[in-house]
């Protein structure tokens, strides 16, 4: 199976491999603003009235319901708050609080039904998908999405929809066999952004310790798949770019594994 085929998952997710909002000092990032788009289109059928395309966000209709999840991080609150301040003016802001945390509060992950979009943040895979797993909210995003909902994260939030990826949760960088499998094959976010990253992962999957083909993902750049297949590759820094690493280790340019497109969010 090449890498744009698709799988047994329906449903579209963005994987980002750093970037967004989270490290952004102005909190602009024009993939994030791409992701609100594609929230506002979804609530609008897929069409494209005047007044949204002009605003880009929708307005004519309402705003997109957008819920931050931020499970791998212990739920922290500077990134809850750094998220709220950030979407606040053009959606309707959530928060799903595994930990409780006042004054978002538990609640129950049925609430992820009700969205446009979901957006995971960074921290541990390991953590997140444990605690997803015992909550709940694994099932929950595979129905959301079936349901039309987009399902986006950052590092840990895009590893975690694949069958396997690279993570620092145990500390040093390491191979992590217990993913999702939304996506089949595994993840390696901040690729040229961290030292080692590149190495071990080109490393991990010739050597079968990690399934290939592998995806790896720059900071700043984000991979959109449909159905389980990659359709587009976002980017919204000058070099940022996205590669598949196939079986033997050997590095590839993502769109020139099929019908892939590079879409530049530069400017």
């Amino acid at each position: 199976m090449s890498i744009s085929e698709s799988t047994a998952f329906r449903g579209t997710i963005v994987a980002l491999g750093g970037g967004g909002f989270s490290v952004s000092e102005t909190g602009e990032s024009a993939i994030d603003d791409e992701l609100v788009r594609m929230a506002a289109r979804r609530i609008r059928g897929g069409a494209e009235d005047e007044a949204g395309a002009q605003s880009g966000f929708g307005a004519s209709v309402g705003l997109p319901n957008v819920c931050f999840v931020p499970t791998a991080s212990g739920d922290s609150r500077d990134y809850i708050e750094r998220f709220e301040a950030t979407f606040e003016a053009r959606a309707r802001t959530h928060v799903l609080s595994l930990f409780g945390q006042s004054p978002w509060d538990y609640q129950d992950p049925a609430m992820l039904l009700d969205m446009d979009l979901i957006y995971v943040g960074g921290g541990s895979t390991a953590n997140l998908l444990s605690l997803w797993r015992r909550h709940g909210v694994d099932q929950r995003m595979r129905e959301a999405a079936a349901g039309g909902t987009i399902l986006a994260g950052i590092s840990a939030g895009a590893n975690c929809w694949f069958a396997a990826s690279s993570t620092d949760s145990f500390g040093p960088l390491a191979p992590l066999n217990d993913g999702l499998g939304f996506l089949r094959g595994s993840a390696c976010p901040h690729f040229h952004g961290e030292p080692g990253r590149k190495e071990s992962f080109r490393e991990w999957i010739a050597q079968g310790r990690l399934p290939g083909p592998g995806i790896a993902i720059d900071d700043h750049a984000a991979v959109v798949y449909v159905d389980g297949a990659a359709t587009s590759v976002m980017v919204e820094s000058a070099g940022a770019q996205a590669f598949v690493v196939d079986t033997g280790g050997r590095l590839h340019n993502l769109d020139e594994q099929g019908p892939v497109a590079s879409v530049s969010q530069d400017g």
